[in-house]
């Protein structure tokens, strides 16, 4: 196991290194930084002075080696925008996109997993008519017009939930949460119902897919023929082989909800870092903007490598190939 996770570690390091620098040189030549923060009066001068003490007037590779140097230090550099370090601004936002992102990602695994092994049992049904309909629809509708559907119908008509903000939120040292509120628990409902609607379809498909799949291997069979409960037969020997790929497919799916979180943010004005990100491309904020792109890819390269030590524990035929994951 240590070695198939130091194999693991070695070959993501330079998918990192890759992804800073495509994301740094994305945005160092997109907008005028000075422009913005000097105003449009600004002189030569004044120009040449800024550029030198943000380092803007380096070629472009040294301050690509400076940018990796000081993030490694813990320094991501300082937002153009506001002249704030953009630790504190993501630090300040960052509790906002996981709380939405993590109770999207457990609504989407509880519903996406329970209907998906309730249309695969009973797939006649009229739930499982329901449910595939309407994961169809839901699939096929971009983000954003749910998000808006959903603050038409329980804000605007209903006035049940509020349509943006974060509510009262409590500061539990540095982190800040709006779950030990009510007005917390009401904010952040719709924007997380809405970030879940994708990824709660794909797993209620694929959960579906899999159990209907596994219901006709032969040790399914040999169990019914052993007299075995249909309830242990469901639940301890098909939902179990069931959940080896979903648990790949969930995992990167953790990392789509934290990453394009973005969208629904925008939307409901959530304060998370996704806005944060979306308010810097106004401004040519660079630092912000290659630190999210940046922080964005260690999410997806820590859950890939979770994952796929997930996989390796669940499945022996990976541990008998010595952890070859194709």
């Amino acid at each position: 196991m240590t070695g198939f996770f130091l194999r693991r570690l070695v070959s993501v390091l330079p998918v990192m290194l890759i992804t800073a620098f495509l994301s740094f040189a994305a945005f160092h030549f997109i907008g005028d930084p000075l422009q913005n923060m000097l105003g449009p009066e600004a002189t030569t001068q004044d120009r040449a002075r800024l550029a030198a003490e943000l380092g803007f007037d380096r070629p472009f590779y040294i301050q690509f080696v400076l940018f990796i140097r000081s993030a490694l230090h813990g320094d991501l550099g300082t937002s153009t925008r506001v002249g704030r370090p953009v630790l504190d601004l993501i630090l300040e936002r960052l509790p906002a996109t996981l709380e939405l992102a993590m109770l999207s990602f457990i609504f989407a695994m509880v519903v996406g997993v329970a209907l998906g092994v309730m249309t695969a049992l009973r797939p006649r049904s009229i739930l499982s008519s329901c449910s595939m309909t309407g994961s169809l629809i839901a699939v096929s509708m971009p983000n954003f017009l749910i998000g808006i559907g959903l603050i038409y119908v329980f804000a605007v008509k209903l006035g049940w939930l509020p349509s943006f903000g974060r509510g009262e939120t409590v500061k539990i040292g540095w982190w800040t949460t709006g779950l030990l509120t009510k007005t917390g628990w009401q904010a952040i409902i719709l924007p997380a119902i809405s970030l879940a609607t994708y990824q709660l379809t794909l797993i209620l498909r694929l959960v579906r897919t899999e159990m209907l799949e596994v219901m006709h291997s032969d040790y399914i069979r040999f169990a019914r023929a052993r007299g075995l409960p249909d309830r242990l037969i469901y639940f301890s020997y098909a939902l179990k082989n069931t959940m080896v790929p979903v648990v790949t497919v969930a995992g990167l799916q953790l990392g789509s909800i934290i990453a394009f979180a973005v969208v629904t943010e925008t939307v409901f004005q959530w304060p998370g870092v996704g806005l944060l990100f979306i308010n810097s491309i106004r401004f040519s904020d660079v630092p912000i903007m290659a630190t999210y792109l940046l922080i964005v890819s260690v999410i997806f390269v820590t859950i890939n490598t979770v994952v796929d030590c997930i996989y390796y524990l669940l499945d022996p035929r990976l541990r008998s190939t010595g952890g070859a994951i194709r």
